[in-house]
C-alpha cells in the first residue's frame, strides 16, 4: 500500500515539475486525464499479467472513454510518466516506456504489423514526444530524444538526439556554425515542450546546402585543373556555359531574423 501511494505522489509531483499551469495538488487529482489514464492502466496492467484478459481490456476501455487516452493493459510503462493534454494518446500492446518520459495529445505508439510478438516502440528514460507525433514500429528511441510534433518516426534514433519531420530527420546540432550557437543549441536540448523549438536548424536545408557547398568546390577544383592543362599546353574543348548556383542556398529564416535584432 505505501508502494502505491508512494508511485502516485511521485506522478503527482511530476506534472508540476513539468506542466507550468498546475496549480495545485486537487486540480491535478480532479482535472489531469494523463494522471487519471495512469490510474486506470496500472490497475489494467495488473489485471492483465494476472490473465483476466477481458477485464483488463474493458478497465482501458473504460479509461479511454473517460480520459481520451487509449493504452493497451498490455503496454509497460516506468515511472513519473506524463501525458499533458492527453487527447487522442495511442499507446500499443507491446510498447514499452521508460521513467520520465512525457507525451502530447494526439501521439501514437502504434505498430506497423499484424503479426503477433513485439511491433511497437520502446522509449528509453527521459523521451519527450510533441503534439501529433506518431512513432511506428519495435524500433528505440533512445534515452533523452526528443521528437518533435507531428513527425513520422520509423527508424531508431539514438540517445540524446532530436527528431523532426516526415519521414524524420535527425537535427544536426553541428548545422550552425559558431561556439556560441552550439552551445546555445546544446541548451535547448534540454526539456523542450511538444520536443521541437522554432529555433532548431533546419535538417532538410542543411543537408542542401552542403551539397551546393560539394559542387561549389568541385567547380573550383575543374577552374584549376582547367588553369594547370592550359599552361601546360594541353588543349582541352570548352565545354557549354554551366548556369550559376548563386543564390540557391535555403536560409535559416529564424537564424536571419535573430541576426537582424
Amino acid at each position: 500500500m505505501h508502494a502505491i501511494i508512494a508511485r502516485i505522489k511521485e506522478d503527482i509531483a511530476c506534472v508540476f515539475e513539468r506542466d507550468p499551469a498546475a496549480q495545485s495538488i486537487w486540480e491535478v487529482i480532479t482535472a489531469y486525464p494523463g494522471f487519471h489514464a495512469m490510474l486506470f492502466h496500472r490497475l489494467s496492467h495488473r489485471c492483465w499479467q494476472a490473465g483476466f484478459r477481458w477485464l483488463a481490456r474493458f478497465i482501458s476501455h473504460i479509461a479511454r472513454w473517460l480520459t481520451g487516452i487509449e493504452i493497451h493493459p498490455g503496454a509497460q510503462i516506468g515511472r513519473r510518466f506524463f501525458i499533458d493534454h492527453g487527447m487522442g494518446v495511442v499507446i500499443g500492446e507491446t510498447a514499452v516506456i521508460g521513467d520520465d518520459c512525457t507525451l502530447y495529445h494526439g501521439v501514437t505508439l502504434g505498430g506497423t504489423s499484424w503479426k503477433k510478438g513485439k511491433r511497437h516502440p520502446t522509449l528509453h528514460d527521459g523521451v519527450v514526444v510533441g503534439a501529433g507525433a506518431k512513432i511506428l514500429g519495435p524500433i528505440d528511441i533512445g534515452r533523452g530524444a526528443r521528437v518533435g510534433s507531428n513527425s513520422v518516426v520509423l527508424k531508431p534514433v539514438p540517445d540524446g538526439a532530436t527528431v523532426v519531420g516526415i519521414p524524420g530527420h535527425l537535427i544536426d546540432p553541428t548545422a550552425k556554425k559558431g561556439q556560441e550557437e552550439r552551445e546555445a543549441i546544446a541548451y535547448r536540448m534540454g526539456f523542450d515542450p511538444y520536443g521541437a523549438k522554432a529555433d532548431m536548424p533546419d535538417p532538410v536545408a542543411n543537408a542542401i546546402n552542403r551539397m551546393l557547398d560539394h559542387i561549389h568546390a568541385m567547380d573550383k577544383q575543374l577552374e584549376n585543373m582547367k588553369k594547370a592543362l592550359g599552361e601546360a599546353g594541353i588543349p582541352y574543348p570548352e565545354p557549354p556555359p554551366i548556369p550559376k548556383l548563386d543564390g540557391c542556398e535555403i536560409e535559416d529564416s529564424y537564424q536571419n531574423e535573430q541576426n537582424k535584432d
